[in-house]
């Protein structure tokens, strides 16, 4: 082929992602398609071995098509080129320790989280550990795998619901000591939650990052070397750097001075004196409130500090005065805390951060790999304050 001629289009083959210790068995094919010998691959849940065929929008150095977990709307396909999925992997690990260790993988492995457990461990010629996610995270199940690490090193990648109960239980800290590092991202996680872990003895790494960018490539507010982290003019997180996506199905990302691709993020920020990105929400849920607009992710570190919040998110409901007031959906610890308690806690950043309805339920509804689901959550407002189905 000369070198003025297109690449020739190439076979996309479903990865069937099962459960269990039989997820390991995928190892040895992502190894594949990172170094070419093999077609790139599609995560699914939904069987595999199929190929997607010979399509344009396929590149040579494609290595995985991730789904989006849509937050935002449907999903979009990921396509992650086998440059970008390695450098993700080997900077990543090279961040949180000299040495490869064993990773636990307590997350699903057709997101982009588990899979970078299960691509690092195969880079790593060291099998992983596996809670098996087909059954509900328990305290007891993770000190169970925990106890067959054997290796000095030890990682394992949580969503902040995990940390929060492992936290919670005696055994769960215990286990949670045993790492050299503890990742935990996939949605916002507050202070109190991080600063508790620590002042208990555990390795905490913040990590923030997308499907787009092969998942965490901000560790505790700081980027991996050779990523680079701006905020725009509408104060916008845009990250560029090997670790970027070639784009969505059809809709390549642009690149930067030095030719790296970039992705504008949907999440708002800011980068502190101390050179830390600090995330403060995704901009489509700031919710207008008199005219003020509001981050719920603020509201919520604040909330999160009350006596007898377990687990709180803020979503927004129409009012006639106030375009919107806010709703504060709380999981309880203990005795629940009481409107009056919430509002004293915000009203330090004003009235419109004040919120004006209280719900109290067992447990937040999540998507993805363990993320809480806004959108859920605002319908279920919205249902019970207008007297709609329960």
């Amino acid at each position: 082929m000369s070198a003025s001629s297109p690449p020739s289009p190439i076979a996309v083959e479903l990865l069937g992602v099962s459960t269990g210790d039989a997820v390991v068995e995928l190892i040895p094919r992502l190894l594949a398609a990172l170094d070419g010998s093999a077609p790139a691959l599609m995560p699914t849940t939904r069987g595999g071995g199929d190929q997607l065929g010979a399509n344009d929008g396929w590149d040579p150095d494609l290595a995985l098509v991730v789904s989006t977990s849509g937050s935002s709307g449907a999903a979009k396909q990921v396509l992650l080129s086998r440059e970008a999925v390695r450098y993700a992997a080997i900077v990543g690990q090279q961040r949180l320790s000299p040495e490869a260790g064993t990773w636990l993988l307590a997350l699903p492995a057709q997101h982009i989280a588990g899979l970078m457990v299960l691509i690092r461990s195969g880079l790593a010629g060291r099998e992983p550990v596996v809670l098996d996610t087909s059954e509900p995270f328990t305290v007891a199940r993770f000190v169970a795998a925990t106890e067959k690490l054997t290796t000095a090193a030890a990682f394992v990648s949580l969503v902040p619901t995990q940390l929060y109960r492992l936290l919670g239980d005696d055994a769960g800290r215990d286990s949670l000591r045993r790492f050299t590092a503890v990742l935990v991202g996939g949605a916002a996680t507050g202070p109190d939650l991080i600063a508790e872990a620590r002042e208990d003895g555990v390795e905490v790494v913040t990590s923030y990052g997308m499907s787009e960018t092969c998942g965490g490539c901000v560790y505790d507010g700081r980027p991996l070397d050779g990523v680079d982290v701006t905020i725009d003019g509408d104060r916008r997180v845009v990250i560029a750097g090997p670790v970027v996506a070639d784009g969505y199905l059809g809709v390549p990302f642009d690149r930067d001075s030095r030719g790296h691709r970039q992705f504008r993020t949907s999440d708002l920020g800011r980068i502190g004196d101390d050179g830390r990105l600090q995330v403060l929400g995704r901009a489509d849920d700031v919710i207008i409130s008199g005219g003020v607009n509001v981050l719920p992710q603020v509201v919520e570190e604040v909330l999160a500090a009350v006596a007898g919040v377990s687990e709180v998110l803020i979503t927004g409901v129409a009012d006639v005065e106030w375009g919107q007031v806010l709703v504060a959906v709380v999981v309880p610890s203990g005795t629940p805390p009481t409107l009056g308690d919430l509002r004293a806690a915000a009203s330090a950043m004003g009235p419109a951060a004040m919120p004006r309805y209280l719900l109290i339920v067992d447990a937040l509804p999540l998507r993805g790999p363990g993320k809480p689901d806004r959108r859920a959550v605002a319908v279920l407002a919205t249902e019970r304050l207008t007297g709609g189905p329960p």
